[in-house]
C-alpha cells in the first residue's frame, strides 16, 4: 500500500509487505469501545505477534479520520502530522500519547480555549515524548497578514489524509481495511485470539 513520503511514519512494518491492514481512527473519539482500545491492541499484542508469526506479511497504516464534529479533531490531527514531519519514527508514539490524554481535547475541556492555545498544549505534549515543541508549534502556527484562508504547514497533508478517507467512504472511527478493502467484521472490542484467528483466515 503506498504512502506519500511525508506520511512514512504512519506505517508499521515493511512497505514491501504482501498484505495491508489500514486502520482509520479518530483522536478524539469517544473512549472504548472505539478507536483507543483498537490501537492499543494493535500496538501491544496484534504487531508482536504478527512479527513472530508472520513477520514482514502485513503492514499496518494508521489512516486519520478527522471527525469535524468535534471541533478539537482537527487540530489534534494536525499536530500528529506536525510530530511527523519534526520527527517520523515518533509518529506511532505521540499517536499513543493522544489517545491517553483524548479526554483533555474533548468539547467540554476546551470549549473556553482558543486554536492557539491547544496548538501550545499539544506542542507541549509533543515536548514530553522529546519532540521539540517549538518546531511542532512552528508547523502549527496561522501566519497573521492578509487574509487568505491558507491554513498553517500542515494543512495540505490534512487535506490528503481526508481525501483518502472520503475517496475510501469512510465516515466512522475506527474502520479497518484489509488489502484496501473495507471490512466490517473486525470489531474494536477484539482481543488477541480474535485477531489470530482473523490472520488464520487471511494469510
Amino acid at each position: 500500500m503506498a504512502l506519500a513520503p511525508q506520511f512514512i511514519g504512519h506505517r508499521i512494518g515493511s512497505a514491501a509487505a504482501k498484505h495491508s491492514l489500514e486502520v482509520y481512527l479518530d483522536y478524539t473519539v469517544c473512549p472504548a469501545p472505539h478507536s483507543k482500545p483498537q490501537l492499543n491492541i494493535a500496538l501491544q499484542d496484534v504487531i508482536p505477534y504478527l512479527n513472530n508469526e508472520h513477520p514482514d506479511e502485513v503492514q499496518l497504516i494508521f489512516r486519520q479520520q478527522v471527525q469535524p464534529w468535534h471541533p478539537s479533531s482537527t487540530l489534534v490531527h494536525e499536530a500528529a502530522l506536525a510530530v511527523e514531519r519534526v520527527d517520523n519514527t515518533k509518529f506511532w508514539e505521540f499517536s499513543d500519547v493522544l489517545f491517553e490524554r483524548q479526554t483533555e481535547y474533548y468539547d467540554e475541556a476546551v470549549y473556553t480555549k482558543s486554536r492557539n492555545e491547544i496548538y501550545g498544549k499539544l506542542a507541549d505534549l509533543a515536548t514530553s515524548i522529546k519532540v521539540p515543541g517549538d518546531k511542532v508549534l512552528s508547523y502549527l502556527t496561522i501566519r497573521s497578514g492578509e487574509a487568505k484562508n491558507s491554513g498553517n504547514q500542515v494543512t495540505n497533508d490534512l487535506k490528503l489524509q481526508i481525501k483518502i478517507g472520503r475517496q475510501n467512504g469512510i465516515h466512522v472511527s475506527p474502520t479497518v481495511l484489509f488489502d484496501g478493502l473495507r471490512d466490517d467484521s473486525v470489531s474494536s472490542s477484539w482481543e488477541l485470539d480474535q485477531w489470530k484467528e482473523y490472520f488464520k483466515n487471511k494469510l
